[in-house]
C-alpha cells in the first residue's frame, strides 16, 4: 500500500513509498515496513529509528519532533490516537477473524490452550495468540514479548490467519493490552473471565482499577457471549459489565463429582463420566471455561466431553519432568503459588512439597511477602532464588520475600537459579515432590546488564537424568 494512501485520512502527504507492513517494535520489523516511532515516559521510539532502517524499514512516523534520517519521515500530531485507524486501513482482513478473548490474573494461557486444542480436535482451524507466542494448527510459532502483542503485531497476525483460511482465533487479553488499546477495533465475539487476584498493581495502582480495566473487554460491542467464573469473588462485577450479552457462568459445582489421583481426575458432569490427565482443581475450572466456550460456538457437549481426555497442559504449566516427581510451573502470583502447592498436596497426599521460586524485579513488590508467607505455610522446604531480577538487586528481592516467611520455616537461599534447581533435584527425597515456580516456559533470564538463555524445564530435565 502506498504511504500517502495509508495516511489519507490522517495527514496529507505527497511521499509515495510502498509499505509492506507496519511495526512498533524493531524486534518485529520486516524489510519494507513502516516504523511507528511512538514517544512515552518509558519508551522512546526515535531512539530506534536507525535500527529500523538497518532492518529495512522504508519510512517512519513520528509525533513529538521533526527528525532527519535516511528514509522518509512524517510527523503526525497525536500519533498514538491513530494506531487503530492505521492498522485497520492496512490490515483490512484482520477484523474478519472471530476472536475468543480470555482475561483474568491466572489461567489465561491454559484456558486458551484448551480451547484451541478442542477446536483442533473438532476440525476447526484456529490461531492462538498469548504468552506462548503466536501459533496456528500447523504448530508454527512466533515468540512475542508480551501476553498480548502490540496492535500492529496483532493485526498482522490476524491478517495472516485470514489469508491462510483461519477465521477463528483464541487471544489472551492482558489488562495492559486493554488499557493501551492494543485490541482496539477487533472482532471479539466471546469474552472469558478466569479469576482475579493481586498482580500488576505497580501498573494499575489498585486492585479495583485492575478489575475495571479487565471488565472493559466484556462491554465491547462485538461481544456476543460472556463466560464468567462464578467461583470468583468478582463474578458479580463481570456480570454487570456483560449486560446485553448472552451470559454463561461456570464453576466447580457444575461437576456431579471429581476425584483426584496421581495422574489427574475422574470426573462426572451430568451423565458424562470422563478422565483428565491434567492436575489441579484450578485446571478443572480452566477446563470448564474451555468446554463452555466451545459449546457456545455451537458444538454438542456430548461430542466435546470425550475430547477432554486428550487435552494436555501448555508448556510450563504444571509441567511434569520425565518420570520424576518434579514440576515446572509459571506461578508468579500469590494465588498461583497457593494453587500450585495445593495441587501437589491434593494429588500426592503422602508426599511433602519442596518449592524453588523467586520474584521478578521491577514489578509489583507488594506481592513478594505474600508469596513468601504462602510458600512457607504450605510447602515443607523452600529454596529462594532469582527469577528475573531485571533492574533490581537480587538480594533486595529475596529480602522482600523473606519478610513474609513464617518463623520456623525451612529456607535456603541460592541466588544462582540453575544451581538452585540442580540442588533441589539432586537432594529430593523419595517422599517429596518438587515445584519449580515462576518462569514456566520462559527461555531467558533478565538481569540489569544482560539477558541470558535460561529454561527451567531443560535444566530440571538434565538434572533429573
Amino acid at each position: 500500500m502506498d504511504l500517502s494512501q495509508l495516511l489519507s485520512g490522517i495527514t496529507p502527504t505527497e511521499i509515495n513509498v510502498e509499505v509492506g507492513g507496519i511495526c512498533l517494535n524493531t524486534d518485529n520489523a520486516h524489510s519494507g515496513d513502516l516504523f511507528i516511532a511512538l514517544q512515552g515516559e518509558s519508551f522512546h521510539g526515535i531512539d530506534y529509528i536507525e535500527t529500523a532502517i538497518e532492518k529495512g524499514c522504508v519510512a517512519v512516523l513520528v509525533e513529538s519532533q521533526d527528525i532527519e534520517c535516511s528514509i522518509p519521515s512524517i510527523r503526525v500530531d497525536g500519533l498514538s490516537d491513530h494506531l487503530e485507524s492505521i492498522a485497520s486501513t492496512f490490515y483490512t482482513n484482520a477484523k474478519k477473524v472471530k476472536l475468543i478473548g480470555i482475561t483474568g490474573t491466572n489461567g489465561k494461557t491454559s484456558v486458551g490452550y484448551f480451547v484451541s486444542q478442542l477446536l483442533d480436535q473438532l476440525g476447526v482451524k484456529n490461531g492462538f495468540i498469548g504468552t506462548l507466542g503466536i501459533s496456528n494448527n500447523d504448530d508454527k510459532k512466533l515468540s512475542i514479548s508480551n501476553t498480548t502483542p502490540d496492535i500492529f503485531t496483532l493485526y498482522r497476525a490476524l491478517e495472516g490467519y485470514h489469508n491462510s483460511d483461519i477465521n477463528m482465533a483464541v487471544v489472551e487479553v492482558s489488562s495492559h493490552s486493554i488499557h493501551q488499546n492494543r485490541i482496539s477495533g477487533l472482532n471479539f465475539v466471546q469474552a472469558i473471565f478466569t479469576n482475579l487476584t493481586q498482580d500488576h498493581l505497580d501498573y494499575h495502582g489498585t486492585l479495583k482499577e485492575y478489575r475495571r480495566i479487565k471488565g472493559k473487554l466484556f462491554s465491547l460491542d462485538s461481544i456476543e457471549t460472556a463466560i464468567i467464573n462464578k467461583d470468583d469473588d468478582n463474578c458479580k462485577y463481570f456480570l454487570e459489565q456483560s449486560v446485553g450479552k448472552k451470559i454463561v457462568t461456570f464453576g466447580l459445582s457444575d461437576f456431579q463429582s471429581y476425584r483426584p489421583n496421581s495422574n489427574g481426575f475422574l470426573c462426572q458432569i451430568e451423565n458424562y463420566i470422563f478422565e483428565t490427565s491434567i492436575l489441579g482443581e484450578f485446571n478443572l475450572s480452566n477446563i470448564l471455561a474451555a468446554l463452555n466456550s466451545v459449546e457456545q460456538l455451537g458444538f454438542d457437549i456430548g461430542k466435546v466431553i470425550p475430547l477432554i481426555a486428550k487435552l494436555r497442559p501448555p508448556t510450563g504449566r504444571m509441567h511434569k519432568i520425565n518420570n520424576s516427581l518434579v514440576w515446572v510451573d509459571y506461578a508468579h502470583t500469590p494465588d498461583a503459588i497457593s494453587n500450585a502447592i495445593s495441587t501437589l498436596n491434593q494429588h500426592y497426599p503422602e508426599h511433602k512439597v519442596r518449592i524453588v521460586f523467586g520474584c521478578g524485579g521491577s514489578r509489583d513488590k507488594d506481592k513478594r511477602a505474600k508469596m513468601g508467607k504462602i510458600a512457607s505455610k504450605n510447602a515443607n522446604t523452600i529454596i529462594l532464588t532469582n527469577d528475573n531480577p531485571r533492574n533490581e538487586i537480587p538480594s533486595d528481592i529475596i529480602y522482600d520475600i523473606s519478610c513474609g516467611i513464617v518463623d520456623g520455616a525451612k529456607v535456603d537461599v541460592i541466588l544462582d537459579r540453575r544451581l538452585a534447581i540442580e540442588t533441589a533435584v539432586a537432594t529430593l527425597k523419595e517422599d517429596e515432590c518438587l515445584l519449580i515456580a515462576g518462569k514456566g516456559h520462559e527461555s531467558v533470564q533478565q538481569f540489569k546488564d544482560r539477558v541470558i538463555n535460561f529454561n527451567d524445564i531443560e535444566i530440571a530435565q538434565n538434572a533429573a537424568i
